[in-house]
């Protein structure tokens, strides 16, 4: 983070900086924000589709949008119209991205512990493939195939410990995802789905962890892939997720272009057989930098140690900085390119003192209550892990593109928050 303009780079494809604003999409941020109210996702439609069609091009038929990163219908079905396949973790994204018109057969099915339920909704509807994570799985699928069949992919540990927050590290023996390989598990799980009738194995699937801003990590885990798989004649090696994206001034990460370069090449230069589909799953990626979050500037706080400024969302729209630790940049909207000397801590709303958007920031001195402030590279892990918190309605999400502005999730009411209610 840096005392100068917001890094423009962080923005938005169709993002235009003004002196005194921005506009995405041909849409100005401080219209939007008058329109549908504060605190406010906003995406760009652009860059969505620039970032889908990428991976397309890039991988082999079969890439998903890993849809945890964000999910609404309209996302689900621009994935779909990118070529992309689009994978779930739960029976709610598996009925959501259904009933957004994605067909079943673009659909992976992932999870650790998926229920019966769920396993028979992905059978019944006629899922791309499942990936398998367990013994209890294969198991599951044993008893619901009955005479169907089912393609999947085998979720394996390669021991590779990428470097990133622990707590989204996945390719290391000690996670509670897949198959180890060095222990054996691995073997032993295609070997026992191989006796299940109906149940055919494509290959295998390892997700190392997310966040990843060098590709030597996902290297190393495909030449294990490639040398655990030699002899299985399989159809598909899946990389997985986790390329990392550019948050704050400084950082930089590989393009989906140049992560897949380097899948290709390492997956080549260890042998795998040309005719084998080298997939992945992109999800931040394709998503993060797409949107940026626009609030409302409550209360500005002078203390001897630092100055607090408060915002109407928080930790209930954005729970990564609180999870992980993770930083944004952020920008009043009215003075983009000016100077940020003023230090600030950026806090929302709720009654947590770890209720941090960022922990350091900078802002114009004469930014203040009333004054709009932007964090962009939020539209990845920001709505799709919001919460209700001290009863506070989720955001609005709008998509914009040529002019136009369309919500494509309401802001949440009072009388949503109570619907749940019985007694």
């Amino acid at each position: 983070m840096g005392t100068g303009p917001v890094p423009l780079s962080l923005l938005p494809d169709s993002a235009e900086v003004r002196e005194d604003g921005v506009s995405i999409g041909g849409v100005d941020l401080a219209e939007l924000a008058e329109r549908f109210a504060t605190p406010l996702f906003v995406y760009d439609e652009a860059t969505l589709r620039h970032r889908c069609e990428e991976a397309a091009a890039a991988f082999d038929d079969g890439v998903a949008f890993a849809s945890k990163s964000f999910l609404c219908g309209a996302v689900a079905r621009l994935a779909h119209e990118s070529r992309l396949c689009v994978d779930v973790a739960t029976g709610g994204e598996l009925d959501l991205v259904l009933r957004a018109g994605v067909p079943a057969d673009r659909v992976i099915l992932h999870g650790n512990n998926k229920s019966v339920d769920e396993l028979a909704r992905a059978l019944e509807v006629g899922v791309h493939r499942v990936v398998v994570d367990n013994v209890e799985e294969i198991e599951a699928l044993a008893r619901l195939l009955a005479g169907r069949s089912v393609d999947v992919l085998v979720r394996v540990t390669p021991g590779v410990e990428a470097h990133t927050h622990e707590y989204v590290r996945t390719g290391q023996e000690d996670t509670k995802f897949g198959f180890s390989v060095a222990s054996g598990a691995a073997r032993r799980a295609i070997e026992r789905l191989g006796g299940v009738a109906g149940v055919r194995v494509r290959g295998v699937h390892a997700h190392i962890g997310s966040q990843i801003f060098e590709t030597r990590a996902f290297e190393e885990s495909v030449r294990t892939l490639v040398e655990f798989t030699r002899d299985d004649d399989f159809d598909e090696l899946c990389v997985g997720g986790g390329l990392g994206v550019p948050y704050v001034e400084g950082e930089s990460a590989p393009s989906i272009t140049q992560w897949a370069r380097a899948v290709r090449t390492a997956a080549a230069d260890a042998g795998l057989d040309p005719a084998v589909r080298v997939i992945a799953e992109p999800g931040r990626a394709l998503v993060a930098q797409a949107a940026v979050t626009v609030y409302r500037v409550g209360v500005v706080k002078e203390l001897a140690v630092r100055t607090y400024v408060a915002v109407d969302g928080g930790m209930s729209d954005n729970p990564r900085p609180v999870l992980y630790g993770s930083g944004y940049e952020a920008f009043d909207l009215a003075r983009p390119l000016a100077a940020r000397p003023r230090r600030v801590r950026i806090v929302g709303k709720h009654c947590e003192s770890g209720d941090v958007l960022l922990d350091e920031g900078f802002l114009p001195v004469a930014t203040g209550r009333g004054d709009l402030v932007v964090t962009p590279v939020t539209g990845a892990y920001g709505y799709s892990m919001a919460s209700n918190y001290n009863r506070v309605p989720r955001p609005a999400v709008v998509v914009v593109s040529d002019g136009e502005a369309r919500a494509v999730l309401r802001r949440e009411t009072f009388d949503d928050l109570a619907r749940l209610e019985v007694g």
